[in-house]
């Protein structure tokens, strides 16, 4: 038994040195190469599970195709009818029969276990660069996401500094006026907004758009960029106005509170009280020393306030009619798209996984204490 132990303690030893000999020559490098690893690992697991779920639910696209198809021959009964494949072209019935389903979804792939399919999936993906096409629309799922990725990131960049910038500046300015009755009603308006349902908040900002005219109901102009940039850059900041102020009002109260009770521990701290004693200027101490130190907390959280900015533009989009990946997703969902929905969950997934991984370089550069080589 000591013998077999003893074993697999030296096979271990023999295949982590390269690794260890890695993190002690580079510990930071070594801990980016590892966070990268970890979410490779995490979006092939999120495919998997996505396809499986996919594969429980009720139904497919075959019958969401069978669907619609009925709902034309119910407005239009004298309309020729066919499948949308070359399996079942020019066909006079007026529904899909067995065998036409079963051909379009051997055609389509369907008809194989669900792990098979996300095989294939993620060879076409890595092997020939190629998304796929998508079931419902036949557009190349790339161009489909391109079209609308942007406009989300735009948004969600767009909340994340606004949200960063004043929760730093209130968060601060509060701090040094705890226990005052101006902290006191701040707090409470923050807790407010931060409880306070957003999609309540999106509906009720809507109808006021609708009441007073004062603001467009949709969050997009309905005109491209390029055929008139400066119009479209005021134009856009007029639409987005209130979906951006939901964003803001359910992010700022978190985050404010969080860096008020950040500055408020740290103002405790005896190296405060030693930068006092030495005749340093409040100014210096607030700005220099306790600010900083309240940047980790924060950036550590800045991924999932990422990630909670992208899950709550999915309602922001569908009820401002924002032209963007989330509401891209829903669609896609309803249809039971399988290729544009794991196309678009890996590209949402992987920018809020970049996220972290940059949030943990930030805090690396902030904060020269941690030790990555340790981890």
């Amino acid at each position: 038994m000591n013998k077999v132990k003893t074993f697999y303690l030296k096979l271990e030893a023999t295949l982590t040195a390269p690794s260890k000999a890695f993190k002690a020559k580079a510990p930071l490098a070594s801990f980016i190469t590892g966070r990268i690893l970890t979410m490779l690992v995490l979006l092939f697991l999120l495919g998997f599970a996505l396809f499986g779920l996919m594969e429980l639910a009720p139904g497919d696209i075959v019958d969401q195709m069978m669907t619609q198809q009925l709902l034309t021959n119910t407005d239009n009964p004298n309309a020729k009818t066919g499948t949308t494949s070359s399996l079942g072209a020019g066909s006079q019935d007026k529904n899909f029969s067995s065998e036409q389903m079963d051909a379009l979804r051997a055609e389509l792939g369907l008809d194989k276990p669900f792990y098979i399919q996300y095989f294939k999936w993620l060879k076409r993906v890595i092997v020939n660069h190629d998304l796929g096409t998508s079931l419902i629309s036949k557009a190349p799922v790339g161009f489909l996401i391109k079209s609308r990725l942007w406009n989300s990131v735009l948004l969600n960049l767009i909340s994340l500094v606004f949200i960063t910038t004043f929760s730093f500046l209130l968060g601060v300015f509060f701090s040094s006026k705890a226990g005052t009755r101006l902290d006191v009603g701040a707090t409470f308006f923050a807790l407010f907004f931060h409880a306070f349902p957003g999609i309540l908040l999106l509906i009720l900002l809507q109808l006021f758009a609708s009441i007073t005219n004062l603001f467009p109901v949709t969050a997009y102009p309905d005109f491209p960029f390029k055929d008139a940039p400066m119009k479209f850059t005021f134009s856009y900041a007029h639409h987005v106005f209130l979906p951006l102020l939901a964003s803001f009002l359910g992010g700022l109260g978190g985050t404010m509170r969080m860096i008020r009770a950040t500055m408020l521990d740290q103002m405790g701290m005896p190296y405060i009280f030693a930068l006092r004693s030495r005749g340093i200027s409040e100014k210096r101490v607030y700005l220099n020393h306790a600010f900083r130190n309240t940047l980790n907390p924060y950036i550590t959280g800045s991924a999932n306030l990422l990630a909670g900015l992208f899950s709550g533009s999915l309602v922001l989009e569908i009820i401002f009619a924002y032209p963007g990946i989330g509401r891209l997703m829903y669609d896609a969902v309803l249809q039971e798209d399988i290729n544009l929905v794991l196309a678009n969950s890996m590209f949402i997934s992987a920018l809020v996984l970049v996220g972290m991984v940059i949030s943990d370089i930030l805090l690396a550069i902030v904060d020269p204490r941690i030790r990555y080589g340790n981890e």
